[in-house]
This record gives structure tokens, sequence and C-alpha cells, in this order.
């Protein structure tokens, strides 16, 4: 499949299973700069756009939602990608904006979540450099660990996962960020309770389990 098909396709297939602000966002966000660099960078490195999601919606340290030009989630991880003009992001930054900028990467960092940037000249001009830092970014994540390191992984991510959700997570949350279904989602969560990372919440006069909590020491685990 040629690129200009198969990001058509994509684009669709994102527009169709968003409403309000997100599918507004991603009509008027994804433009020239994006599809360039989808274009010139990660179609002839990756040859696909799976697990890429353009304009994809985040929150800061504030829990104010922004979005990040592409997010690619294969699974455990979280990759943000920008490509950033260096005339309208000069003009337009000030020291709060910057101070604010480096505060969200810090936070997403944090969370799991790690951002990369590239600048549009690149992107335009010299894409083989770009190719080049994109592949030992992505190798990063490629180079499969063994699967007690990727189980440790899913661990802290849920981990992150449960502090963003302050404190008190749900196996929905679960299924919705991981991609899993319900009864992997449960597993998942019991087992940081077996860990002692996870305490269950009960609920309504039945006690009924719908929510679990952080151990008030957990974090200790990733100092």
């Amino acid at each position: 499949m040629r690129f200009e098909e198969a990001h058509e396709i994509w684009i669709h297939e994102h527009l169709a299973n968003r409403k309000g602000e997100r599918r507004g966002r991603l009509e008027r966000g994804h433009l020239h700069a994006e599809k360039l660099f989808l274009r010139n960078v990660w179609w002839p490195l990756r040859g696909n756009l799976e697990h890429l999601h353009p304009e994809y919606e985040v929150s800061d340290w504030r829990g104010r939602p922004y979005f990040t030009d592409f997010a690619w989630i294969p699974g455990y991880v979280k990759l943000m990608i920008e490509i950033k003009g260096y005339a309208s992001h000069s003009r337009d930054m000030d020291r709060q904006k910057f101070s604010n900028e480096l505060n969200r990467k810090t936070f997403l960092y944090a969370m799991g979540g790690h951002v990369i940037s590239f600048a549009y000249d690149d992107v335009e001009q010299r894409p083989e450099l770009c190719i080049t830092l994109l592949r030992m970014a992505l190798s990063r994540y490629q180079a499969e660990s063994a699967p007690s390191d990727r189980a440790i992984f899913a661990e802290k991510e849920l981990i992150r996962l449960a502090v963003q959700m302050t404190g008190q997570i749900r196996p929905k949350d679960v299924e919705l960020h991981f991609g899993v279904n319900h009864r992997t989602a449960v597993l998942m969560l019991q087992r940081l309770c077996d860990k002692g990372w996870l305490l269950p919440s009960l609920r309504g006069t039945g006690q009924r389990l719908v929510r679990y909590k952080l151990a008030h020491n957990v974090l200790d685990y990733f100092n």
C-alpha cells in the first residue's frame, strides 16, 4: 500500500473514533508539517502507521489537557513525537511558556511517557538525519527484553497510571490504558495487591470491590 492511501485510511479511522474537541483538534491540527513527517520520516522507516495516534490528548502537571502531534503506543510504551517550527516556536515562546514546556515534558516522563521533538527544517530538508535519530529512539523499545522485564515495566506503568488517577484506579481504567480485556485488567491489579502495592477498596452495603488504591508506601519502591 502506498503512503497516500495508507494515510487517508488511517486519518479516517481516527476521525471516526473521535467526537467533540478531540475530533476538532485532529481536523485542525494534523496539517502539512505533521503529514510531511509521516511521509519523509516515519513511513520510510516503518512502512506502516500502526500504533501511531495523531493529535493525541494528554494532561499536564496541572491536569490541563493539551495535544501532542503524535503518540506511538505499541502496548505498554508511550512515546510522544512533536514537530517544531523555528519561527512559530521562537515567536510564541516567553519565559512562562518556556517553563511550562519544560515542566510538561518532565511530568510526562514521570508518568511513563517520553517526548522526542524534530525540527520542521530537518523533516523537510534532512529527513535522513531524522530517520537515523528516530531509529535510534525506537530501538530502545523494540529490543524486546525478557518477559520478566516486560512484566516489571507493565507494573510500574500501572502504578504511574494509578498516581495519575489520584491514587485510585478501576479495572476499566486499566482496560482503556493497556488495551486489555476485563479479566486481564483484574489479574494485573490483583498481582499488585499480592505485592502489597495496591489495596482493594470496597464500596456499598454489599462491599463490592470496584476500585483499588495505592498503598501508602508504594512510591518508595520507585525511588
